[in-house]
């Protein structure tokens, strides 16, 4: 499985949004300009996680955007599902109307792309947007010791 560019850009700016949940609406260049994301792009981004219910946003002068939920209730599976579809691998794994494979009944192949799904989707659902700022934070706190030793 290969995240696009879209989930890629869509998961870091939900990710900012998260680390700046307490600060109220965010405007999308200051996004742009922390993540290194192309503004014109993330606008539209962030107008799909608004339809699928993961942001909401302010007009005027204090407006942004502002995670509809907290941190702790978005998974990374679902804002990638959003953006993405399905977590599969390969079409046959792929739950609900799919092209038939003419080898699918006698395919041992399968079975492994199932268990890659499977095990794809397990991490990302139990991954939520308060881990990923749990582990960022993490990551500036090594560094900073490491630049003071």
């Amino acid at each position: 499985m290969r995240v696009s560019t879209k989930g890629d850009y869509a998961t870091r700016a939900m990710q900012d949004l998260a680390l700046h949940y307490e600060e109220g609406p965010i405007q999308i260049e200051e996004i742009a300009r922390r993540q290194h994301l192309p503004a014109r792009y993330l606008e539209q981004i962030l107008l799909s996680l608004k339809r699928a219910g993961f942001v909401e946003s302010k007009r005027g002068m204090s407006g942004g955007y502002y995670l509809a939920k907290p941190p702790r209730e978005i998974t990374i599976g679902a804002i990638i599902r959003a953006m993405e579809g399905p977590i599969v691998p390969i079409f046959c794994v792929e739950s609900g109307p799919r092209e038939i494979c003419i080898e699918e009944p006698h395919c041992s192949l399968r079975d492994i792309w199932a268990d890659v799904r499977d095990a794809v989707a397990q991490i990302v659902d139990r991954t939520t947007l308060e881990d990923l700022c749990q582990r960022f934070r993490t990551k500036q706190e090594r560094q900073r010791v490491s630049y003071q030793i």
